[in-house]
């Protein structure tokens, strides 16, 4: 998609940047690649294929296809009200800066702590999937196996420790990781249905099997697919020209993995037509296509790029929730050393070690008590979900309420953030509604009590120069 291709109502009534506060980081160092990496990588593209499909999969079978083009508008919805504001400012703060803009206070507050739960969830999450990676390489090459703890650990250490020293070799080392990975993917895609021929999978195609159910249920997992797609606004200050690069890499990254998604779903469910083992139970589904496509070593590559991505999708997580719990800091709703950056790396360190910390010890703790990678990976996902949705639907509110107390609001954009609002809401009903079974059934409490907890926070801090 070309960098210049925007929606005409959103590009009336562009204000002029304004002054920005400086935060201390190291300013315009990243270009329009880099900064669309940050959220390429936060989306992870190689775990989706590799873990989430399948999982959409056994609820909307034939349906998964269409499920993620769903994902795909849906997502693309917020992008778009994300990219009215992007225009207008540039903050490592994020979508909790834009959530300041117009909201209250307290929905000010209840933004910054979902998003900041949300990257330190998703980090744990792929941090889990890259222990599981890991493992099974280290088990084909030499037939060993490492502590789950172990390798969490050094997967968090040394993406902290990146994401400490330079934002600019992150960022690079992001794009490059992530650009290995899908590479080896596509080629797979184009082998299988290079195997199929140009016949088309009429099954799919005609939605046999599919219900509407399933198709709502499968919906709230492809959104975590993408959760994280807006990760490049919090580069705002170290980004060039962010009033431009910004929007234009979220928008492309829903849209561009959004394609991918879909691809890879009506593939994946191709060339398990008629296999011995369904796609939902398979193991490793996109080694089992390798396979089939005649192209065995690929396969392995293919491990190794997933455990790549995970790897990217750890850094580029802790790099963004770093910056969110800076500005956070920088608001008085945490502690005020938080705000600092390092004198020579020009990086938020404090906040990057505590982000780190945050992130590795619920998963080296469930690691520890012997919970699958494929557990932590689902439940630290699903408390990620929560909190990305909370904030979507908070921007997609706050942005008409903006837009009507400093310039014209056009019937466009308010229609633009009614539809992002009723997206999100549907999608966090769809969350909770069935009731979740097993641990799941819990993870909506733990994620209330930690809003609650943070409001309270906010309201005991009202008295001490909280500022949002």
């Amino acid at each position: 998609m070309p960098p210049e291709t925007v929606p005409a109502f959103l590009d009336q009534a562009e204000e002029a940047a304004s002054p920005q506060p400086s935060y201390g980081l190291r300013k315009q160092v990243l270009g329009p690649w880099e900064t669309l990496a940050q959220s390429v990588s936060a989306i992870a593209p190689t775990a989706t294929p590799a873990m989430t499909i399948p999982l959409v999969f056994a609820l909307a079978g034939n349906g998964t296809w269409l499920v993620y083009i769903f994902a795909t508008l849906a997502v693309t919805l917020v992008g778009l009200v994300i990219g009215c504001f992007g225009r207008r400012s540039a903050s490592p703060g994020s979508l909790f800066i834009y959530a300041t803009h117009s909201l209250p206070g307290w929905a000010a507050s209840l933004a910054g702590w979902a998003l900041l739960l949300a990257y330190v969830a998703t980090a744990s999450s792929v941090a889990a999937g890259f222990f599981n990676y890991a493992n099974v390489l280290l088990h084909a090459f030499f037939g060993l196996g490492v502590s789950p703890s172990l390798l969490i650990a050094l997967a968090v250490i040394a993406t902290g420790a990146m994401a400490y020293r330079d934002i600019k070799v992150s960022a690079e080392a992001m794009l490059w990781m992530e650009a290995v990975s899908v590479t080896c993917i596509v080629v797979v895609l184009a082998l299988t249905l290079w195997k199929h021929g140009p016949h088309p999978d009429w099954e799919q195609l005609r939605l046999k099997g599919v219900t509407g159910s399933g198709v709502r249920l499968g919906l709230v997992l492809a959104l975590f697919s993408f959760v994280g797609f807006e990760s490049a606004t919090t580069l705002g200050e170290e980004a060039r020209e962010p009033l431009k690069t910004i929007p234009r890499a979220v928008l492309q990254c829903a849209l561009g993995c959004g394609v991918f998604f879909t691809v890879c779903a009506y593939t994946e469910v191709l060339s398990f037509r008629g296999a011995t083992i369904g796609l939902d139970q398979a193991a490793a589904p996109l080694h089992d296509m390798a396979t089939r496509a005649g192209a065995n070593l690929l396969g392995t590559v293919i491990d190794i790029g997933a455990m790549i991505s995970m790897f990217a999708c750890t850094l580029a997580c802790i790099t963004a929730a770093a910056r969110v719990l800076m500005l956070m800091a920088h608001r008085g709703l945490a502690h005020r050393k938080l705000s600092s950056t390092h004198p020579k790396n020009e990086t938020p360190h404090r906040a990057v070690v505590v982000t780190s910390i945050a992130c590795l010890v619920p998963a080296v703790a469930l690691a520890a008590k012997g919970v699958s990678s494929a557990d932590i990976y689902g439940w630290m996902g699903a408390l990620a979900t929560y909190g990305f949705i909370t904030v979507y639907a908070l921007v997609c509110v706050a942005l008409p309420l903006h837009l009507r107390r400093t310039e014209k609001l056009s019937p466009g954009v308010l229609a633009l953030a009614a539809a992002g609002t009723v997206a999100m809401v549907l999608a966090l009903a769809g969350s909770v509604y069935p009731v979740p079974t097993g641990a799941y059934a819990w993870l909506p409490y733990i994620y209330l009590v930690y809003l609650l907890a943070g409001l309270g926070w906010y309201a005991a801090g009202q008295g001490s120069g909280v500022r949002v």
